[in-house]
C-alpha cells in the first residue's frame, strides 16, 4: 500500500522559485505550509486559498517548533536564503548566519519530530570556477564566494545528518534560474534586481536607462559570458520529482538542474529584442570579478535518477513568460 502523503513545509515559499514550486505542489493536491519572513518574498505570490502561510523566520526556534508541532510535516523543501553574490563578499557573516546557521534551527526541529526528508535549493556556485564544461555532479566543489560557500557548507551538514540520524536529502544545484509562470500569474520580482533577463526587460520598459554588459572579451564565440538558463517552472517540477525520489526510499544525493545548453549575454539580448520589439541600449563595462566565461550544466543524472529534464530549452520561452509577467500583474499587483 502506498504511503499517505503528509504535509510539506516550504521555507522561503513566497520567493521567486519557492512560489512557483508552491503553486505546482498545490495544483498537484499537496498540503503545503509556507514559512517566509517576507524580507524578499511576496505574500501575493502564494495561492489565495488552500495553502497555509506562516510569517516568520526559520531562525526563530520557538516559531519553528510550533509549526512542527501543529502541522507535523513529512518533508521540508528549503528555499529560504540570501543570494546576492556581491553582497556575500562584502558582508559574509550575514550570509553564513542566514544560509548556514539559521537552517540548523530547522534541522533540529526535524530531528526532534522525526521528519527525515529534506529538499535543498542549492546552486552551481558550490562548484566555483569550472575546470571542465559541461559540469556534472562530480565536478570539484571549490566555491569562490561566501554565497556559494554557505550553500556548500549546508550540503556538508546535511550529509552528516544523514550519517547521524537518517535524514535523506536531495541537493538541487541550480544553474541560471529564469522565466516566469507561463500564464503570467506570478513571476520574478527582486529588489534589487540583478538577473540578466529581467534587467533587459526593465530596460525595454524604460524602468532603467539601458543594459550594461560586463565584459565582451571572454574566450567565447561573441566575447560575452555563456550561461545555462533553466526555466523556473522546470525547477518547480524538479522539486516534485525530488520529493517522489525521497518518498520512494531514495537516498541523499546531489542533482544538477539545467538544460545542457549555453547562451551568451548577446544571444539573450537579441532574443529579448525580438520578443519585445524594442531596441535596447547597451553599454559595456569591465568584467566582474568571479564571473567565469562559461557555466553549462550536464543534466544527465537528473534524467537518469529523477526522470526529469528541462521542458523549456529555448530561452525565448523564458523571455516571453517574463515579458508577459512584467507587462501584466507585476505592475498592478506587486506595486513595482
Amino acid at each position: 500500500m502506498a504511503e499517505a502523503k503528509g504535509t510539506l513545509l516550504v521555507t522561503g515559499g513566497a520567493g521567486y522559485i519557492g512560489s512557483h514550486t508552491v503553486a505546482r505542489l498545490h495544483e498537484g493536491g499537496e498540503r503545503v505550509v509556507v514559512l517566509d519572513n517576507l524580507v524578499f518574498g511576496h505574500r501575493e505570490a502564494l495561492p489565495a486559498a488552500g495553502v497555509t502561510f506562516v510569517q516568520g523566520d526559520m531562525a526563530d526556534a520557538g516559531l519553528v517548533e510550533r509549526v512542527f508541532a501543529e502541522h507535523k510535516p513529512e518533508a521540508v523543501l528549503h528555499f529560504a536564503a540570501f543570494a546576492y553574490v556581491g553582497e556575500s563578499v562584502t558582508d559574509p557573516l550575514k550570509y553564513y548566519r542566514n544560509n548556514l546557521a539559521a537552517p540548523l534551527v530547522l534541522l533540529e526541529a526535524m530531528q526532534r519530530h522525526g521528519c527525515r526528508r529534506f529538499i535543498f535549493s542549492s546552486t552551481c556556485a558550490t562548484y566555483g570556477d569550472p575546470v571542465r564544461v559541461p559540469m556534472n555532479e562530480e565536478h570539484p566543489q571549490a566555491p569562490v564566494n561566501p554565497y556559494g560557500a554557505s550553500k556548500w557548507m549546508l550540503e556538508r551538514v546535511l550529509k552528516d545528518c544523514d550519517a547521524a540520524w537518517g535524514l535523506k536529502s536531495v541537493f538541487l544545484r541550480y544553474f541560471n534560474a529564469s522565466g516566469c509562470d507561463p500564464e503570467g500569474r506570478i513571476g520574478e520580482d527582486h529588489d534589487p534586481e540583478t538577473h540578466l533577463i529581467p534587467r533587459i526587460l526593465m530596460a525595454a520598459k524604460g524602468e532603467i536607462e539601458g543594459l550594461t554588459i560586463f565584459g565582451d572579451d571572454y574566450p567565447t564565440p561573441d566575447g560575452t559570458c555563456v550561461r545555462d538558463y533553466i526555466h523556473v517552472c522546470d525547477l518547480a517540477s524538479a522539486h516534485e520529482k525530488a520529493l517522489a525520489h525521497l518518498r520512494g526510499g531514495g537516498g541523499t544525493t546531489a542533482v544538477n538542474l539545467g538544460t545542457g545548453r549555453g547562451f551568451s549575454v548577446k544571444e539573450i539580448l537579441r532574443a529579448a529584442e525580438q520578443v519585445t520589439g524594442v531596441s535596447i541600449p547597451v553599454t559595456y563595462g569591465p568584467r566582474r570579478a568571479g564571473d567565469p566565461a562559461e557555466l553549462v550544466c550536464d543534466p544527465a543524472k537528473a534524467k537518469a535518477l529523477l526522470d526529469w529534464e528541462a521542458g523549456h530549452k529555448d530561452p525565448r520561452s523564458h523571455i516571453e513568460s517574463a515579458w508577459r509577467w512584467m507587462t501584466g500583474p507585476r505592475g498592478g499587483r506587486y506595486g513595482a
